[in-house]
């Protein structure tokens, strides 16, 4: 719904300015209003996208001078109303509808535990004007995104790590081991580390507490556990796909709500499809459906038009289908890479950027189908992990783009270190209590790939366009029931059994049985012409060689012969280079 940024200073008034800069960065994710509010050596700052109370009362930053609190906040609290019942009843008075000031009440009302009641996605910073203390949240699967950064005398914080640099300060020297980890982990940087060693970001399921002094307090607030529990033995299959189904509806039920109109995201696999179905089940009509297709390369098809049809006309939606040639593609790249948070290597970012552009001029909220295939077992590196002994070693052989002793080829000695990617997937599957290795490898993806990339990767692009991506299937009710779904149940028939069987009550069997598809760019996969003089032009330039970061005879290799060099997941790992590039020459690093 927004963009949110601030500044805590310890050694004076806050810097508003910075935080003025820090607002311009972030005017895409909110082009509807802007805020400030300074108080002695606290500033906070907002965007606003308008969904919910449209009127002047829901504006941010917003201030409860009765209570004695201020705040801003990106996201959704979906079971607001509830709340602010509950709240009512307790003899909070209300100046608003919106479901900011539902926050400022719970906080003051129940503490830093007012988390634990929120269902949705969010990320805020609560001033109390008596202590001086500021707390600063982030939701439980890190749907929305929080970005740090440690300046002189200071702490800011924003929705992006461009806004930071915007805000001037920071230390833009590459991290290490966020270079590994985006070269080898699939562009995944786990939290805390970015790119940048300047810049951190808030873990998800995180509550950050700043004093005055400086004095720091983080603390979990929610954890997941992945695996079976003893009171679910006598559940048949039967009873999990009831529950999934039910689970589900309600999530997608919930993320209806808004005072402005909604849509979605309809690929035509299986997992947005559902959405559709479910919808349309509760008795929506006219709901509007948007698709996007690309022309194909190297006989890789562009589109799944044939699908996302079928289920637009099973369920009457108001489809709107958006067809990109190459040289609209091409032409977005550069601002495709500018609205990332962080580089992101994947294709379907490009494509996520047209479509919101699309449809964010028919509607401000859709809903998006991320995150099945990681609570759900959909990938096929899932099935792989049955009875392996080293779920680290046979993860990383199916996952990781290259393993560290190609890191070795691939990075200039200088910038070469230990093999932080393994060593992370190693540290992570030995803190978990999950036994199957199924088991652990989806706790791994939920909570650290599924966060820095697709989830990011939605978020970025979406509100890059003024547009607020909802994702049911990561309403953390829903994650916590799949997560107790016997293991066998997921990864049966290659994957995602149990949520393709839940379907069948709802969805087409030509939708639920059709081979995985995923969101294709196929010129980003298979490079050719203008998009090949993009990236050379990229690794060529002046400030790609005196950075050095890569082995120059690694790049020519990947330039040599693209197609011979894909990743296990199929990706372009010229692309790949040259995206990071790309990136921190974007943002004038």
């Amino acid at each position: 719904m927004c963009g949110i940024a601030g500044e805590i200073r310890f050694d004076g008034p806050a810097d508003a300015g910075a935080v003025r800069a820090m607002m311009g960065c972030l005017a895409p994710r909110g082009p509807d209003a802007s805020g400030l509010h300074q108080q002695g050596r606290i500033a906070f700052g907002h965007r606003r996208l308008k969904i919910i109370d449209l009127s002047e009362a829901g504006q941010q930053p917003m201030v409860d001078s009765e209570l004695g609190l201020a705040a801003v906040f990106n996201g959704c609290i979906y079971n607001y109303p509830a709340l602010r019942e509950e709240l009512s009843a307790k003899g909070y008075r209300f100046f608003s509808t919106s479901d900011t000031e539902v926050i400022l009440k719970a906080y003051h009302a129940w503490g830093r535990a007012c988390v634990h009641r929120f269902l949705g996605m969010f990320a805020f910073a609560i001033h109390e004007r008596d202590s001086g203390r500021v707390v600063l949240g982030r939701d439980r699967l890190g749907i929305k995104p929080l970005y740090l950064a440690e300046v002189a005398g200071a702490l800011r914080f924003a929705s992006s790590l461009p806004a930071l640099l915007a805000a001037g300060e920071v230390d833009t020297a590459i991290d290490p081991a966020g270079l590994h980890t985006y070269m080898s982990f699939h562009a995944v940087v786990p939290a805390p580390n970015t790119i940048l060693k300047g810049v951190k970001k808030l873990p998800p399921a995180t509550l950050l507490t700043v004093e005055p002094d400086g004095t720091r307090r983080q603390e979990t607030y929610w954890t997941l556990e992945v695996g079976p529990r003893p009171e679910d033995a006598t559940l048949t299959e039967a009873d999990w796909r009831a529950r999934i189904l039910d689970m589900l509806a309600l999530a997608v039920e919930r993320r209806q709500i808004a005072d402005v109109p909604t849509g979605v995201l309809l690929s035509g696999g299986l997992d947005s499809s559902l959405l559709v179905a479910l919808l349309a089940h509760k008795g929506q009509t006219g709901l509007k459906t948007f698709a996007v297709g690309f022309d194909a390369v190297n006989g890789v098809e562009g589109d799944e038009f044939k699908y996302s049809d079928l289920v637009a006309e099973t369920f009457e939606t108001d489809h709107i289908k958006i067809a990109v040639d190459a040289a609209r593609t091409l032409e977005a790249l550069p601002l495709a890479i500018r609205a990332m948070s962080e580089p992101q290597m994947s294709h379907d970012a490009v494509a996520f950027l047209l479509l919101s552009q699309e449809v964010s001029r028919h509607v401000k909220v859709v809903q998006s189908g991320q995150g099945a295939d990681e609570i759900f077992g959909g990938y096929h590196w899932y099935p792989k992990m049955v009875g392996s002994t080293d779920p680290a070693a046979d993860y990383a052989r199916v996952y990781f783009d290259r393993d560290h002793a190609e890191m070795r080829e691939t990075l200039a000695p200088a910038w070469l270190g230990p093999d932080y990617s393994r060593d992370f997937v190693e540290s992570f599957l030995r803190g978990i209590a999950a036994q199957d290795p199924v088991d652990k490898i989806l706790q791994l993806d939920t909570q650290i790939m599924l966060v820095d990339d697709p989830v990011k990767r939605v978020d970025n692009m979406t509100m890059a366009c003024g547009l607020e991506a909802r994702v049911p299937f990561l309403d953390h009710e829903l994650v916590e029931l799949a997560a107790r779904v016997p293991a066998a149940l997921k990864v049966k028939g290659g994957g995602k059994h149990i949520l393709k069987e839940a379907a069948r009550a709802v969805l087409p069997a030509e939708v639920i049985d059709r081979p995985k598809g995923y969101f294709p760019v196929p010129a980003l996969k298979h490079i050719r012409g203008p998009y090949m003089d993009f990236v050379r032009d990229v690794l060529d330039s002046p400030a790609a060689r005196e950075r050095g970061l890569f082995s120059r005879t690694y790049v020519d290799h990947l330039l040599a012969d693209p197609d011979g060099t894909l990743t296990p997941k199929g990706h372009s790992k010229l692309w790949q280079v040259a995206l990071l590039e790309a990136w921190l020459q974007a943002h004038d690093i």
